[in-house]
């Protein structure tokens, strides 16, 4: 294809892609992340515990250029994230043509727009876009400073410093993998005994003070969090994982080219005309090292997109290879990316559409950090209108949405597990809104006014939901009866408890103990299993403080049997040995389903606890196949 047929495809396809991800930006629910740098962005600050200001900059612009038009849209928040993640093609597109041609160039571009990590960066307020946006302002600063030193290329370097020292914690991994790029480049080494080079790092590095100050103040909670807390460091062969994922999100043939393009740099890393070099030591450390460090370093948080800004570097030589290959293996690499974007697009579009988010509610792709954000919202703004009521969440993303759907920052959030996973323990307490235990006391006696507590019971694993309502039980002295949430089949539920002055428990509702929320299980039928006629149904369910005084079987969200509960389970009391539910080990039931008059087809079994305190809870429901 002729060169300028091509950059006119490339402009066109631009415009489509960048027009899917605005109709995304606009659709898709409040992320988890997002609420939490959203929440940042109404009390501005140099850095927070868990990333410097960049984020949180960014999200009150976008915020605030929605209240000038009068929209509180999401689409509003993330606009300066989109407009950033827009530049990402043309940013790799001048750093190959620097170091090459307009040829690669161009090529370069449009690998950069069809691979799914950064064709699809924007669309979601989080701190990776200024971060990759500001290395490769870096990247193609330095290029111009290799071949002659001028104010914009210092001025640009200088805007890539600041904005990554102020982005994100792992800049400094960018600013290691350039280094390791300087020292297999005579001529970009060279660049480190030039005054004026040296005035501009040093201007960089003054850049990161912000938070170096936030942290001496902290007890450096957040450097801490970033290099101990979340980092096991040690051996654990499940970093094996990186592979496959990156496989996926790259998609293989360009995987593939990507490393043949990082072996190209090293073969050619002594050739000084082209800056092989850098983009060898910077590709070795950004892509081949995190893979090693992924055997020691956190796996339990998501890094699918830390090799991000390698990636996008060896895009910048990939077209050098891609030449050399058979127009079959070109093809594969242009129709995989394709696919791959395309892919990652229809992933988005069931994210931000309630039906089909639904039908993944049973498997592992169910898309967790955009559910309930929209109903939570709903729910919490049709609740009754009461003067002074006081909000309180059980983590920080309750919290932080419950601040988006209320637009209000003053929500206290309890001392969960969750907050330091995340890093955003000491932060809640800087904000002074982490929940003192004596308040909560009062709360729970009724002597602090109306007091709202809204947990998600599903973002505990159920294994340790039972001692976690224990904890609370503690904390309060006496819940009242929630109100449930349920969302995709309960896949997620939030409990809304409501504390009336004067009274621990609504009076309508007494309660002779603490009461916890209810635990069950469906022990037959299995999950997705097949049935026909009728079928028996059977599992355990308990209640700690009043115990259960029934268990309903529900099909589809409606009754269709009553259990007989009752049976004995010493395994359940053996299991939940803290259980205190009064009916301990006779928690068992069994119901015998009559499915004959029931349409074939896919179906939900669920259940229905009765509490003896009144409070009816209906338990998340398991797909039934009903054959005809």
């Amino acid at each position: 294809m002729k060169q300028g047929r091509l950059r006119v495809n490339i402009a066109w396809l631009g415009a489509g892609i960048f027009l899917l991800k605005l109709v995304l930006t606009a659709r898709l629910p409040l992320f988890v992340d997002e609420a939490f740098y959203a929440w940042e962005g109404r009390r501005l600050d140099w850095a927070y515990s868990d990333l410097p200001g960049a984020t949180a900059w960014l999200a009150r612009l976008g915020a605030g250029l929605g209240h000038a038009i009068g929209s509180d849209s999401l689409l509003a928040l993330r606009t300066p994230f989109l407009l950033l993640g827009a530049l990402l093609p043309w940013l790799a597109w001048r750093i190959a043509r620097r170091a090459f041609d307009a040829g690669v160039a161009d090529r370069a571009a449009l690998l950069v727009m069809l691979m799914p990590l950064s064709g699809l960066l924007g669309v979601l307020a989080v701190p990776d876009v200024p971060l990759v946006v500001a290395s490769l302002l870096c990247v193609d600063a330095w290029l111009s400073l290799r071949e002659r030193i001028n104010v914009a290329a210092l001025s640009t370097l200088a805007l890539g410093l600041v904005l990554g020292a102020l982005s994100h914690y792992r800049f400094a991994g960018m600013l290691l993998a350039a280094l390791a790029g300087m020292a297999l480049d005579r001529r970009s080494w060279s660049l480190l005994r030039q005054p004026r080079v040296l005035a501009v790092l040093v201007l960089g590095a003054i850049a990161w003070l912000p938070l170096l100050w936030w942290n001496l103040q902290h007890d450096d909670a957040g450097i801490a969090f970033q290099l101990r807390e979340r980092n096991p460091w040690r051996f654990d062969v499940a970093g094996l994982a990186w592979l496959p994922i990156q496989l996926l999100l790259v998609t293989p043939p360009l995987f593939l080219l990507l490393l043949a393009g990082l072996r190209e740099c090293w073969r050619r890393r002594r050739e000084d005309a082209q800056p092989f070099g850098l983009f060898a030591g910077i590709g070795a450390v950004a892509v081949p090292a995190l893979f090693v460090l992924g055997f020691f370093a956190d796996r339990q948080r998501v890094s699918f997109h830390w090799p991000l800004f390698g990636w996008i570097v060896l895009a910048c030589v990939a077209p050098l290879v891609l030449q050399r290959w058979s127009r079959i293996a070109r093809a594969s690499v242009w129709a995989g990316s394709t696919l791959g974007l395309a892919l990652g697009v229809a992933f988005l579009v069931a994210a931000g559409t309630p039906g089909l988010r639904g039908q993944l509610a049973d498997s592992r792709l169910y898309p967790a950090d955009f559910a309930g954000a929209d109903e939570l919202a709903d729910w919490a703004r049709k609740l009754p209108v009461r003067e002074g009521v006081t909000w309180i969440a059980g983590d920080f993303g309750t919290g932080a949405q419950l601040v988006h759907a209320l637009d209000r920052d003053d929500v206290h959030v309890l001392d969960d597990p969750a907050n330091r996973k995340h890093g955003r323990a000491a932060q809640l307490r800087a904000w002074g809104l982490q929940a003192d235990p004596t308040w909560l006391r009062a709360v729970g006696a009724g002597r602090a006014g109306t007091v709202r507590l809204v947990v998600e019971d599903s973002a505990t694993p159920m294994k340790a939901r039972l001692a976690l309502y224990h904890a609370r039980c503690a904390l309060f002295g006496a819940l009242p009866v929630p109100r449930i949430l349920s969302v995709d089949s309960g896949r997620k539920r939030f409990f809304l408890y409501e504390f009336l002055p004067q009274s621990g428990v609504p009076a309508a509702s007494p309660v002779p103990a603490c009461a916890s929320p209810a635990l069950a299980w469906i022990d037959a039928p299995a999950p997705a299993a097949r049935a026909r006629g009728r079928v028996d149904v059977h599992g355990w369910a308990f209640k700690d403080g009043p115990g259960l005084r029934g268990v309903d079987v529900l099909l589809d969200d409606r009754p269709l049997a009553k259990a007989t509960y009752g049976d004995s389970m010493p395994g359940v009391q053996a299991y939940w040995r803290v259980s205190s539910d009064p009916h301990q080990p006779n928690v068992g039931f069994h119901a015998q389903l009559d499915l004959r008059r029931v349409a074939p087809g896919r179906h939900r079994l669920g259940l229905r606890l009765r509490g003896a305190d009144g409070a009816v809870e209906d338990w998340p429901g398991q797909v039934l196949l009903i054959e005809p």
